[in-house]
C-alpha cells in the first residue's frame, strides 16, 4: 500500500494535521529571488543581448541574435503537418471545444440612459498583447498553449507572443502545432526568468506585453511575482491538486487513478480523497497498490502521496462539503449520486467535475473550461483563467446638463467633507444656478 497519511475528522488534532498537509510555501528562497532578481535587471538593461546569452547558458544553445530564437509561422505548419494524424485530430477537437466554451465567457459593453439625459455604462476592449509561457524541457504541454492562448484569441488580443524553452535547440512538434492551430502571432524559442522579463519590459526584438500567462518552474514564477505591476500575470500558481468526494459507490480503481492523475505531476502535487465509507478508503488504497505495479511515473506518485496525499474518513457528506469548501481545492471531483444537488453548496474550487464518469482528466485536454485553476486554497477569492482574465473594462460617465446639476450638488458636498475643494468647485461650475456654489 502506498505510504499516504490517514485522517479522521472525529480525531481531536484532525484540523492542526489537516492545516500541516495542506500547508504550501510558495516563496522562493534567497538563491532563487536574487539570481531572478539579477537576471530581471540585466535583461532589463541589456535587452536582446541579454537575453541570448541566458539562453545560452541554461538551454545550450549557441545563437546569436534573439532574432534566431524566433520561430517562423512556416514551421509552426510545418509541425502541424508532421505530427500523427491522431495527435492533430485531438488538438483540433480540444481546441474547437475551448474556443465554444470561451465564446460563453466574452464580456460586452453596456450603458444605460438615467431619467435626465445622463449616461452610464461599461465599455470592454481587448488587452493590446499580450506574452504567453509554454514550459519546456522535460514535457511539452500542448494543452497548456490551447488553454491560454485560445481565451486571449477569443476576447480579441491582437498580438500574441509565445516563449517557450527549447534545451538542446529541440523543438516540439506537438506544441508547435497547437501554437498554429491557436493563432499564436509569434513565438520564440526562450524560457526562464529571462523570457518573463523579455516580455515584461521588451527588448529590440521582442516588444513590450500587458500581461504574462502561462505556468513555469519556481524561476518562472518567481520572475512572474516579481514583474506583476509592470504587467499584469495571471497568478502564480502551486503544486497541482485534486479533492475527491466519493460516497463509496464508484468503482475503487477509478477514484485511485483520478488520484494518480495528479499525483503524477511531481512529488509536490495533492490528492486526496474524502469519503463517509471507510471500507471503500481500504478498497482505493488496495487500489493503488495494484495500479502502481504498471504505471510509468510509479516513485513519482509514491512520493506525492507519501508527501501530501491523504485518505479522509468524514461522518457525513454534509462534513465533506463543508471539508471540501475549506481545503478550496484547484480540481474538485463530486463522485456521487446526484452531484447536481452537492455542487451549489461548494462555494471554493477551481473547477468542479460532477458524477462518476467525469474524470479530471478531461477538463485537462478537451472538456472546454479552462484548465489554468487557482491553487494552494487561492479558489477563496480567485477563478479559472478565462476570456475576462484579456478583457480590461472602462467605465463610461456622460453627464447631461440636468444630471451634472443634480450629481454635482452630491460632490460638492461630499468633496467638502472632504477638504478637497478644487473638487468641489469642479462641479458647481456646472450647477444650473450660480447661488448653490459656496466658497465656504
Amino acid at each position: 500500500m502506498p505510504d499516504i497519511v490517514r485522517l479522521s475528522s472525529r480525531q481531536s488534532d484532525f484540523r492542526q494535521r489537516l492545516d500541516t498537509l495542506l500547508a504550501w510555501d510558495s516563496v522562493s528562497d534567497e538563491g532563487v529571488f536574487n539570481t531572478v532578481k539579477d537576471i530581471l535587471k540585466t535583461v532589463r538593461r541589456e535587452g536582446d543581448q541579454a537575453v541570448v546569452e541566458y539562453t545560452n547558458r541554461f538551454d545550450r544553445m549557441s545563437t546569436s541574435s534573439l532574432a534566431e530564437l524566433e520561430i517562423s509561422h512556416e514551421r509552426l505548419s510545418e509541425a502541424r503537418r508532421n505530427i500523427p494524424a491522431a495527435q492533430l485530430e485531438a488538438i483540433e477537437l480540444a481546441a474547437e471545444r475551448i474556443r465554444v466554451y470561451a465564446e460563453k465567457q466574452r464580456l460586452a459593453s453596456w450603458s444605460y440612459t438615467e431619467a435626465d439625459g445622463t449616461l452610464l455604462g461599461q465599455q470592454v476592449a481587448p488587452l493590446d498583447r499580450v506574452g504567453m509561457y509554454v514550459p519546456g524541457g522535460k514535457a511539452a504541454y500542448p494543452s497548456s498553449v490551447l488553454m491560454n492562448a485560445i481565451p486571449a484569441k477569443v476576447a480579441g488580443v491582437p498580438e500574441l507572443i509565445m516563449v517557450v524553452p527549447t534545451p538542446d535547440g529541440e523543438i516540439n512538434d506537438m506544441v508547435m502545432a497547437a501554437a498554429d492551430v491557436a493563432d499564436v502571432d509569434r513565438v520564440f524559442a526562450i524560457g526562464g526568468a529571462q523570457a518573463i522579463a523579455a516580455l515584461a519590459y521588451g527588448t529590440q526584438t521582442i516588444p513590450q506585453v500587458d500581461k504574462i500567462v502561462g505556468p513555469g518552474n519556481i524561476y518562472v514564477a518567481t520572475a512572474k511575482r516579481m514583474v506583476f505591476g509592470t504587467v499584469g500575470i495571471d497568478m502564480v500558481a502551486g503544486p497541482s491538486e485534486i479533492l475527491v468526494i466519493c460516497d463509496g459507490q464508484t468503482d475503487p480503481a477509478w477514484i485511485a487513478a483520478d488520484l494518480f492523475s495528479q499525483a503524477e505531476h511531481d512529488e509536490d502535487a495533492q490528492a486526496i480523497l474524502v469519503s463517509p465509507d471507510e471500507a471503500f478508503l481500504d478498497a482505493v488504497a488496495a487500489a493503488m497498490d495494484t495500479l502502481l505495479e504498471d504505471i510509468p511515473r510509479a516513485e513519482i506518485i509514491r512520493a506525492s502521496l507519501s508527501l501530501r496525499g491523504a485518505l479522509i474518513h468524514v461522518q457525513d457528506m454534509d462534513e465533506a462539503v463543508e471539508l471540501a469548501n475549506y481545503i478550496a481545492p484547484e480540481h474538485l471531483e463530486l463522485s456521487v449520486d446526484n452531484p447536481q444537488a452537492l455542487a451549489p453548496r461548494i462555494r471554493h474550487a477551481g473547477a468542479i467535475f460532477m458524477g462518476r464518469y467525469t474524470c479530471e482528466a478531461l477538463g485537462d485536454y478537451c472538456a472546454g473550461p479552462n484548465h489554468v485553476l487557482p491553487t494552494s486554497r487561492t479558489a477563496r477569492f480567485s477563478s479559472p483563467l478565462g476570456v475576462y482574465d484579456f478583457q480590461k473594462r472602462t467605465t463610461l460617465v456622460h453627464a447631461s446638463a440636468q444630471g451634472a446639476d443634480t450629481l454635482g450638488r452630491t460632490a460638492a458636498i461630499l468633496a467638502r467633507g472632504e477638504g478637497l475643494i478644487a473638487h468641489a468647485r469642479s462641479a458647481e461650475y456646472r450647477l444650473m444656478q450660480d447661488d448653490a456654489r459656496d466658497d465656504a
